[in-house]
């Protein structure tokens, strides 16, 4: 009896994970902190997914739209201990990766900037496609 009961909840924590993984299809990664830790850890994360195969879409805004700026802040670009990363340099990456970066659609006007402002790779989002992608069933979403 004492074996069975070690085995039922190491089959039941089993059983659940194919079924948590195969449910994520899409990712899109909300990231609005200002920290740039917090944003360099959005993106190591979505790097995560992307070396996994998961659709990826990424939106920023407020403060943490900034790191998609051509003339990006100091903070989005100084490397970071301890492998020397920067929230802007894995955003560039990402981006190379396949996933689809965006800045919220209130951003540039607020900021008084043209969408020439930012960095290659980067759109604006329309609020009624971003809104359908976060609510499509199979799409995790991670906010930072």
């Amino acid at each position: 009896m004492f074996k069975t009961l070690k085995i039922i909840p190491l089959a039941l924590m089993l059983a659940g994970t194919p079924a948590l993984a195969k449910d994520v299809w899409k990712l899109a990664t909300v990231v609005t902190d200002a920290d740039p830790q917090t944003q360099l850890m959005s993106m190591i994360l979505t790097h995560q997914a992307l070396d996994r195969g998961v659709e990826t879409r990424i939106l920023l805004c407020g403060a943490a739209a900034d790191i998609a700026l051509r003339d990006a802040p100091e903070s989005a670009t100084a490397p970071q201990p301890p492998k020397g990363a920067s929230p802007r340099g894995l955003l560039q990456t990402a981006i190379e990766k396949g996933a689809k970066a965006e800045v919220c659609a209130l951003y540039l006007p607020g900021k008084g900037l043209a969408p020439q402002a930012l960095m290659d790779g980067v759109t604006v989002a329309q609020p009624p496609a971003m809104a359908e992608v976060l609510l499509e069933s199979g799409t995790r979403v991670w906010s930072f």
